[in-house]
C-alpha cells in the first residue's frame, strides 16, 4: 500500500496551489484592464519611452519594497553575484529586448488579424522550451487544452482584427518583414519564459529579484535606443515627463504591478500557465469594454470564452502522472 502524504505537506501543496489561482485571476484582471486604463489615462502627447522607464522605475521600488519587508535584500545582498544575476535574468531579459523589436517590425508590415492569430504560437513554443529545459511533459488532456487554448486565441484574433483595417505589401516585404519577425518573436518569447521559469524553480532565484534585475536590463536597452529613436529626440526636445498628468501614474503603477505578477506566476506555475492568463485577458478585456464603455463582446469572444474556460479546467484536472515502474 502507498504510503499517505503528510497532512503538513497537503496543506503546503493546498497553499501553494491557492496562491497561484489568486496571482493568475490578479492577473488577468490587470492584463484585461491595462488597455481601458491606458486609453483613459495616457495622453497621446506622453512619450512611449518615458512612460516605459517609469513603469521599470516602479516595477524596481515596488519589488524592493516586497523584498525588504520580507527579510530578503539582506540575503541579496550577501549572495548577490554579477555572473548569476546576467545568467538568471540577463539572458531573458535582453531575449525579451529583441523579441519586443521583432514585434514591432512585424506588426508594421502585416494586417492585425495576421499578427494576432501568429503571435499566439508563443503558447505552443512556450510548452516546447519548458520540456526541453525543464524536462516538463504534457499528458495527452493538456495538449488537448493547449489546441483549444489556441482556437480560443484565433477566435478573440479574428474578432479584433475585423475591427481593424488590413495593411497592404508586396509579398516578400509580407513574409521577410511581418510573418518571419513574429514567429521568431514568439519562439524568443517562448524560449524567454522557459528560461524565467529554470532560473526561479531551478536555481532558486528569488521572483522580485529577477523583476529587479530583469527591469535594470530592460532599462539600459531602452535608455541605448533613445540615442538614435525619435522618442530619444521629443525627450530631448521636450522634456522627459512631456503630456504627464498625475493621473498618467495610474496606468503605470498598474503595469508595474502586473509585472510583479508574471515574475510571481512563472516562479509558482510556469510559463505555460501564464499563456492561459493572457489569452483569458483578452476575454476580460472584452467584457470590461462591455461594462464600462457599453461595447458588447463579438460574435467571436463570446464563442470563445467557453472554450478558455474548458481549457483553463482541463488542463488543471489532469496533469503529467509519472508512470511507476513495475517490480
Amino acid at each position: 500500500m502507498a504510503a499517505a502524504k503528510p497532512k503538513g505537506s497537503r496543506w503546503s501543496s493546498e497553499k501553494t496551489n491557492a496562491r497561484v489561482w489568486l496571482y493568475s485571476a490578479l492577473l488577468t484582471l490587470q492584463y484585461g484592464a491595462q488597455p481601458l486604463i491606458s486609453k483613459r489615462f495616457i495622453g497621446k502627447e506622453v512619450i512611449v519611452t518615458s512612460s516605459v522607464l517609469m513603469c521599470e522605475i516602479a516595477k524596481v521600488i515596488c519589488a524592493l519594497i516586497v523584498m525588504a519587508k520580507d527579510g530578503g535584500l539582506e540575503k541579496v545582498y550577501n549572495e548577490w553575484t554579477l555572473v548569476g544575476a546576467l545568467t538568471a535574468s540577463g539572458l531573458p531579459a535582453a531575449i525579451y529586448a529583441l523579441q519586443n523589436s521583432l514585434l514591432q517590425i512585424s506588426y508594421k508590415n502585416l494586417d492585425s488579424l495576421t499578427f494576432s492569430i501568429l503571435n499566439q504560437t508563443k503558447i505552443i513554443f512556450t510548452a516546447l522550451f519548458t520540456y526541453l529545459i525543464l524536462r516538463q511533459k504534457q499528458s495527452i488532456q493538456q495538449i488537448g487544452a493547449l489546441f483549444l487554448l489556441i482556437v480560443a486565441a484565433v477566435l478573440l484574433s479574428i474578432g479584433e482584427g475585423s475591427r481593424k483595417g488590413s495593411r497592404s505589401g508586396s509579398s516578400d516585404q509580407i513574409l521577410f518583414y511581418g510573418i518571419i519577425p513574429v514567429l521568431v518573436a514568439s519562439l524568443l518569447s517562448g524560449l524567454a519564459s522557459a528560461l524565467c521559469q529554470w532560473a526561479s524553480q531551478v536555481k532558486k532565484h528569488s521572483s522580485y529579484l529577477m523583476t529587479v534585475e530583469m527591469s535594470f536590463v530592460g532599462s539600459l536597452c531602452l535608455l541605448i535606443s533613445t540615442t538614435k529613436s525619435p522618442d530619444g529626440d521629443a525627450i530631448r526636445r521636450h522634456g522627459f515627463l512631456y503630456g504627464w498628468t498625475p493621473l498618467t501614474l495610474i496606468p503605470v503603477l498598474s503595469n508595474a504591478f502586473g509585472g510583479i505578477l508574471v515574475g510571481l506566476v512563472t516562479s509558482h506555475a510556469g510559463g505555460v500557465r501564464k499563456g492561459f492568463v493572457i489569452v483569458s485577458a483578452l476575454v476580460a478585456t472584452a467584457l470590461l469594454q462591455f461594462v464600462f464603455e457599453g461595447k458588447p463582446p463579438s460574435f467571436f469572444c463570446l464563442v470563445a470564452l467557453p472554450l478558455v474556460l474548458c481549457s483553463i479546467s482541463i488542463y488543471q484536472k489532469y496533469p503529467y502522472q509519472v508512470k511507476k515502474k513495475e517490480s
